[in-house]
């Protein structure tokens, strides 16, 4: 379960102090998805960071699978992270240094996963890119890089999966294609989702939608347009 009460968030700016989130109040249960839906600026990135423990709001409580994570240490939080959370960018964020399979196997080696290697080639497998997994992501199209990342995210196994702007940086085939690996996986794995995006088609997929707007989050309805 992911749930937010009362989540605020502000920066001291030259005017004063800007509001970033004002009072999120949200509540996910195990293996349902949520798309948070808003334009660039509404926040929305900025609580999914929250949500995921990257950041600490400034006031409110955050709570991962009952555990409240808003008073949590660094050391705590990375912890909690590489247990509970796996990640999908809109820029991938996979290490160039590393192979397909070696980013794909590097959360789980993390955490001393002795099937490591046999996992992520299981995953790679699964996303179409077994015969890419010795290649470097300078080598591999947008779309091969983003299937990498969703690979990395469920073989990771962790119960909750964020998702920020997973298509943005894809064609329109290619989101699409993208789109449909991540919500097969994500039902095949029980996977809690709450996925970031300004794309109403790709929210749509999800259990529930909500909106973003200047800092507050609503239920979203069939009339919201962005």
């Amino acid at each position: 379960m992911i749930k937010a009460v009362d989540i605020r968030h502000s920066v001291p700016v030259s005017q004063g102090t800007l509001e970033i989130l004002k009072g999120i109040n949200l509540e996910i249960q195990p293996g349902e998805s949520a798309a948070i839906i808003g334009a660039s600026g509404s926040g929305k990135s900025t609580l999914l960071g929250m949500l995921a423990g990257l950041d600490s709001p400034s006031s409110g409580e955050i709570i991962l699978n009952q555990r409240e994570i808003t008073q949590l240490n660094e050391e705590d939080k990375a912890r909690m992270r590489a247990e509970l959370v796996a990640f999908v960018f809109q820029n991938f964020q996979l290490l160039s240094s590393l192979t397909a399979l070696e980013n794909v196997m590097l959360p789980m080696e993390v955490r001393g996963d002795k099937a490591a290697h046999n996992s992520a080639q299981a995953f790679l497998e699964r996303v179409g890119l077994t015969e890419r997994e010795h290649h470097y992501p300078s080598q591999l199209s947008g779309g091969e890089q983003q299937r990498v990342a969703l690979a990395r995210a469920f073989a990771s196994q962790a119960p909750i999966l964020f998702a920020d702007e997973p298509t943005g940086n894809l064609d329109t085939d290619t989101g699409l294609h993208i789109a449909d690996l991540m919500f097969t996986l994500n039902k095949e794995t029980q996977t809690t989702l709450v996925l970031v995006t300004h794309d109403q088609q790709l929210a749509a997929r999800c259990d529930r939608q909500f909106v973003m707007h200047a800092g507050e989050l609503s239920q979203a309805s069939s009339e919201v347009t962005l």
